[in-house]
């Protein structure tokens, strides 16, 4: 592993781990396939800033959290199945607790998508893949995540719908509010004509670091959450209370803040254990949407 960023400064309210019930792993780094333009860790075809893990830390790391009593875990990237050994991981995670992949859905071929059905039913848990696609039809995703996307992140949806799995489309706000229920109605209709009878929509507010702060602005400086804020606020909503996710450089508080200084908290699960400081401008956001990142709030559109 490299050596762990600097110390975050001292602000910001200060959230507790109450208990470590979701392990992510940034399987596959900063390594994509896209280059999406409001990519908020600014993953590309040629970042290599974060490296894949292997499947030797993965299983270090599962061990521990069968230890600490993880209940879900989640695989990022990048693009997880860039990773020559994500299948084998995957099945190795199955024999703990539920596991959702997080995807572009554009290398999904059948042999693998058949070698998927297989560990998902060889297991007592879930295997879920959250899909990417920011617009209902090429006209609107493809601006933002490159020529082709939209045809081909459905024709992988498609794939695992055939396979039995229930793919969620997880799309990026990037319209305006009043825009949302003709975007769910359009988002439902892609999904059933790509196959999938029983389409799940999750969406998530813009995070605006990385790519996306070059697209539309950043946060100002007055976005930051304080200690009065949290005040009868319910904390189970802010990820960092129950996560923390697995990098090429320790653990960090979440999926979102991994190129922050102070974010990464140790080289073990249990060391990295301890409250954060939820100082960072992109904390706002999860303060005012909560639970982003997991997939409770999935919007079904049964």
């Amino acid at each position: 592993m490299t050596a762990l960023p600097p110390p975050a400064p001292e602000a910001g309210a200060s959230v507790a781990l109450k208990a470590l019930d979701h392990l992510w792993f940034q399987v596959a780094g900063t390594l994509c396939n896209l280059a999406c333009r409001h990519c908020f860790i600014s993953c590309h075809p040629l970042n290599h800033d974060f490296g894949f893990l292997s499947l030797e830390t993965v299983r270090r790391f599962l061990a521990e959290s069968a230890e600490l009593g993880v209940k879900e875990y989640y695989f990022t990237g990048g693009e997880p199945f860039l990773h020559p050994k994500l299948a084998d991981i995957l099945e190795e995670t199955l024999r703990l607790g539920p596991a959702t992949v997080l995807t572009n859905a554009m290398v999904f071929r059948r042999p693998l998508v058949a070698r998927l059905r297989e560990i998902a039913e060889a297991s007592r848990f879930s295997l879920e893949f959250r899909v990417s696609i920011d617009g209902p039809d090429a006209a609107s995703n493809d601006p933002l995540r490159g020529e082709g996307t939209f045809e081909g992140a459905l024709r992988g949806a498609g794939l695992l719908a055939a396979a039995g799995f229930l793919p969620i489309l997880t799309a990026v706000q990037t319209w305006e509010d009043r825009e949302t229920p003709a975007r769910l109605s359009a988002f439902e209709q892609a999904m059933r004509q790509a196959g999938c009878s029983r389409p799940r929509v999750k969406i998530i507010p813009t995070l605006r670091i990385g790519m996306e702060e070059s697209r539309a602005g950043g946060y100002r400086d007055d976005e930051r959450v304080t200690e009065e804020m949290l005040e009868g606020y319910d904390q189970d909503q802010l990820l960092c209370s129950h996560s923390r996710i697995v990098t090429d450089r320790g653990v960090a508080v979440c999926p979102i803040l991994i190129e922050a200084a102070g974010a990464h908290l140790g080289r073990t699960l249990k060391e990295a254990s301890g409250p954060f400081r939820i100082g960072h401008a992109v904390c706002s956001t999860c303060y005012r949407h909560g639970a982003i990142c997991s997939n409770p709030g999935s919007w079904s559109l049964e």
